[in-house]
């Protein structure tokens, strides 16, 4: 663990031996660190890299006070997978139908996809879906609203998103393991209603530096305070996102499980709870004897015996861990490789077929439409892993086949 040590910031714990990190990442770490009401430390992950407001890859934990920034805009965005009793000699010689037909049932990306793809949207919300929504999700979403209409948004219903995976880094995989078990693995959020929340409330948060003439460093690490009506209204927002966000990767997991079972002829059952986890979130916890409100920005719940999931990029290596509940690192691990570079960059630095060449033997697009995703574009997982020995054990290694992208 590196210790970054200043009279004029709370210190900064980073586990990034090994992992390169940018001076702007450093640089926004400490300004973060110096807000009034962190406490004790800032924690950093090894797939830190800089972020809207707060780095991601960071661990804030704060009294009296939340940065709706430092949650940013995918509020609930987690992994979850879940294995099979499936081995690679119950798949077919060619993945490509069960891609097509992972892509069929769940809709993703913003191209119109055979009639059940409206650019990431249900065009028909399916009547299990409208079921999900109403009796899990409608009447908190209209209490929110009720309180802040202008949340509404132009397309109105939420359902809409609900069990659709989105764009960027989001995906559907399916991996083996280190003894050949097929798992199912996702990464998605709260969607579009998810992103409105965080919009919002950030500007709130920057209205209300303005009229207490509060400057800051960096604008995006505007703050609402503990007591406030815009402090509370955010964490009941939030508290909701997240659960949207849970149920969305629930759904599309079922859906993903029926898309395979439909493409493949061999019976299987699931043969391990699946492990559902948010990695962009708020928790009321307890650390070092306060109750802090802890902001995990790309950074995963590790305590000691707690499952969790780091992602590689879409050509390498995943991981299923355990916690091992490091006080230090405020119970916490990475939530992925973390990138090296930014989407533009990776654009203008790798082609077409850089890209093919690292994904070969996974079914999985390869246009330029991805080319940012494409796995040199990340840090290496392996040495992000590394990093973190004290903070998680490594159950389970994953490697996927097949990489259903937005």
């Amino acid at each position: 663990m590196e210790v970054i040590a200043d009279p004029n910031h709370k210190p900064v714990k980073m586990w990034v031996e090994g992992v390169p990190v940018e001076i702007e990442a450093v640089n926004q770490l400490k300004h973060t660190a110096a807000l009034p009401f962190v406490w004790p430390h800032v924690a950093v992950m090894p797939d830190v890299h800089v972020g809207m407001g707060a780095t991601v890859g960071s661990v804030v934990p704060t009294i009296g006070a939340i940065v709706p920034a430092a949650v940013g805009v995918d509020i609930g965005c987690g992994m979850c997978a879940v294995r099979t009793s499936l081995t690679s000699h119950d798949l077919p010689g060619n993945f490509s139908h069960v891609r097509a037909m992972i892509e069929k049932l769940v809709p993703h990306g913003r191209t119109d996809n055979g009639g059940v793809n409206d650019r990431g949207r249900w065009k028909n919300v399916p009547e299990a879906i409208a079921r999900a929504w109403e009796a899990e999700l409608a009447e908190g979403w209209n209490l929110i609203l009720a309180k802040h209409p202008k949340l509404h948004g132009r397309s109105g219903a939420t359902a809409e998103h609900l069990g659709t995976l989105g764009t960027g880094n989001h995906f559907i995989e399916l991996c083996l393991d280190e003894s050949d078990n097929v798992w199912i693995m996702l990464h998605s959020g709260s969607r579009g209603v998810g992103n409105r929340i965080g919009s919002y409330f950030i500007e709130k948060a920057k209205e209300e530096m303005e009229r207490w003439f509060i400057n800051l460093p960096n604008a995006d690490l505007a703050y609402l305070s503990e007591g406030s009506q815009y402090f509370s209204d955010y964490v009941e927002a939030v508290g909701w996102a997240q659960k949207y966000a849970e149920i969305n990767r629930i759904t599309m997991l079922n859906a993903t499980i029926s898309a395979v079972k439909a493409s493949i002829s061999k019976k299987f059952e699931l043969t391990e709870e699946a492990v559902n986890c948010h990695h962009n979130y708020i928790s009321k916890e307890n650390h070092f004897g306060k109750n802090v409100w802890i902001t995990r920005k790309g950074a995963v719940s590790a305590r000691e015996h707690q499952f969790g999931i780091i992602p590689g990029s879409m050509g390498t290596r995943s991981y299923i861990v355990k916690g091992k509940g490091n006080k230090e690192s405020l119970c916490s691990c990475s939530h992925g490789a973390g990138r090296k570079m930014s989407r533009n960059e990776a654009s203008r630095t790798f082609t077409l077929a850089d890209h093919r060449a690292a994904t070969v033997g996974v079914e999985c697009r390869k246009d330029k439409e991805v080319i940012d995703e494409t796995p040199g574009a990340y840090k290496d997982i392996d040495n992000v892993i590394a990093a973190q020995a004290d903070l998680v054990e490594v159950v389970h290694t994953l490697k996927q086949f097949i990489c259903v992208k937005g």
